[in-house]
C-alpha cells in the first residue's frame, strides 16, 4: 500500500511560481517512476510531467515545457514540480501519482496510486 499526499498549492499571480511536493509513504518509493496530473472541473485529468524511478530521465507536457521541471529525492521519499511563469491556464487540482512499469508514460491508466490533489489557482 501506498500513500500519497501532495502539498504547496495556492493562489499565485500570473507571471509567479510555485513548487509542488509530494511525499510518499512505503519502502519501494525509489522503484517506480511518478507522474504528475491536473484536472479542472468537468475537464479529463491530463498529463503534466513524469519521472523515472532515479530520476535521469523526465518528460513534461507541451504546454509546460520550459516552464515546469519535474525531479525527486528518493532519501526523502519526494517527487516535486517547480512550476515557474505560471499562467492562468495553468489553474487546476494537480494530483501526483505512482507509475505501474518502469518505464514513464503519459496514461494516467498506468498510475496506481493518486495522492488526493492540492489546487493551484494563477490570476491574472
Amino acid at each position: 500500500q501506498v500513500q500519497l499526499v501532495e502539498s504547496g498549492g495556492g493562489l499565485v499571480q500570473a507571471g509567479g511560481s510555485l513548487r509542488l511536493s509530494c511525499a510518499a509513504s512505503g519502502r519501494t518509493f525509489s522503484r517506480y517512476p511518478m507522474g504528475w496530473f491536473r484536472q479542472d472541473p468537468g475537464k479529463e485529468r491530463e498529463f503534466v510531467a513524469a519521472i523515472t524511478a532515479t530520476g535521469g530521465i523526465t518528460d513534461l507536457a507541451d504546454s509546460v515545457k520550459g516552464r515546469f521541471t519535474v525531479s525527486r529525492d528518493n532519501a526523502k521519499n519526494t517527487v516535486y514540480l517547480q512550476m515557474n511563469s505560471l499562467k492562468p491556464e495553468d489553474t487546476a487540482t494537480y494530483y501526483c501519482a505512482k507509475g505501474v512499469y518502469s518505464w514513464t508514460t503519459r496514461n494516467l491508466h498506468e498510475y496506481d496510486y493518486w495522492g488526493q490533489g492540492t489546487q493551484v489557482t494563477v490570476s491574472s
